[in-house]
């Protein structure tokens, strides 16, 4: 469950000014960042020829349904058959000298008109159907400092795109690229973010090495929102994943190591209208175990009961968590103040007859992205992990809150 859902409800309005500007781009003002960025990783450019879409594209966008079976590399890539589509980092680095930086990056696809093709040789390259928000973040944690900033490209003119069938996504000189590799389900990548704020620069230059396959989540090749035909989505991770590169902060290059998670999610239909959000949980443990889970909250405060989970054992085996498997109580709560929302702040999680009982805070208590271009704000941010028995340190996390800056309509 990822932030891209979130944007259904601004994306007409969105649509409709996208036919006229070209791009547009927003960071916070509370963070900053300087000087020259660090060099792009030399790659080579995939072409961004489309395949023809199927005939049921042509009529309303595919919905996810079961049984799917995921093929790599193809499965990394674009399928514009669905309306919404995300590639989602977040990661802990560290420079050479111990300081810690959380961050995150992820690039959204949306399709406004199912079967929509490529403008032809004659049309006009302004024509066209998709949009690319992207979002980029980093956690200073020992500035305790949060920086944000978001753009949103279209389709047209190449301003933003995705490949189908291979890992090849920007949303202007923003990438994610596959690099060649002889095990389809250990796909390296480079992951390249540059902004300007105030004549000064926050950048990523990372190359990310999958430590374990793909982890497929649900059952069947779907992911299950609700109870409805359509409430799904396909859903895989690599949830470890080896980061080497270069992170520019206000200015300064500095040399990386880190542990990073990468979704990727598709879909058409996911929520419905009794839903107002969700709280999302990636766990890396540091005894090689990794955890997904998610609450989708109802607006009477309940939670659905499709809410569920992973569980990836150090060789990449998939265990899949029904709710009734697992507990997450609130254990602290903060105030934004950009929104005046009322974030949860801390957590307890436990999981049936696995001995997995943890406790998390966040690293920084600030790490809301308010005001986004497409007008979402949520919260998505870096936690610490501790063993609630041992009070000791026991991993790292990200935690990703919906909905508590306002209902998500989609």
């Amino acid at each position: 469950m990822k932030a891209a859902a979130a944007f259904g409800s601004a994306i007409a309005l969105l649509a409709s000014l996208a036919l006229w500007a070209p791009a547009a781009e927003r960071s916070n003002a509370a963070a900053t960042s300087a000087a020259a960025p660090s060099g792009k990783l030399a790659l080579p450019r995939r072409s961004m020829t489309r395949v023809p879409l199927s005939p049921k594209a042509l009529q309303r966008f595919a919905i996810a349904t079961a049984p799917y079976a995921f093929h790599f590399p193809r499965d990394h890539g674009a399928h514009p058959d669905y309306r919404s589509e995300w590639w989602y980092f977040t990661g802990h680095v560290r420079t050479k000298t111990g300081r810690r930086f959380g961050y995150e990056l992820t690039f959204f696809r949306f399709g406004l008109k199912p079967g929509d093709p490529r403008p032809a040789a004659a049309q006009s390259r302004w024509r066209g159907h998709e949009l690319y928000p992207a979002h980029f973040a980093l956690t200073d944690e020992r500035g305790r400092t949060f920086f944000h900033t978001d753009r949103f490209a279209r389709e047209a003119i190449g301003m933003g795109g995705a490949v189908i069938g291979a890992l090849d996504v920007h949303a202007g000189d923003w990438s994610l690229r596959g690099m060649r590799s002889t095990k389809p389900n250990f796909e390296r990548m480079s992951l390249h973010a540059r902004a300007m704020v105030a004549d000064e620069v926050n950048a990523i230059d990372f190359v990310q090495v999958p430590e374990k396959p793909p982890a497929v989540h649900g059952r069947g090749g779907i992911s299950r929102k609700a109870a409805c035909e359509s409430c799904a989505s396909h859903y895989y991770s690599y949830t470890r994943l080896r980061t080497t590169g270069t992170l520019t902060y206000r200015g300064v290059a500095l040399a990386i190591t880190g542990l990073s998670w990468m979704d990727h999610e598709y879909g058409s239909d996911e929520l419905q209208r009794d839903q107002a959000g969700w709280d999302w949980f990636s766990l890396q443990l540091d005894d090689g175990r990794d955890l997904m889970l998610y609450l989708l909250r109802q607006r009477d405060g309940s939670v659905t009961a499709e809410s569920s989970g992973s569980l990836i054992q150090p060789d990449g085996t998939v265990r899949h968590l029904e709710r009734n498997e697992f507990a997450i109580a609130q254990t602290g709560s903060w105030k934004s103040p950009h929104t005046a929302a009322v974030y949860p702040s801390g957590w307890r999680v436990q999981v049936k007859g696995l001995r997995i009982d943890l406790v998390l805070a966040p690293t920084v208590a600030d790490q809301e992205l308010a005001g986004t271009t497409t007008g979402v704000s949520y919260w998505e941010g870096a936690v610490d992990v501790r063993d609630a028995s041992a009070a000791k340190t026991t991993g790292v996390g990200y935690v990703e809150l919906t909905g508590y800056a306002g209902t998500i309509r989609l």
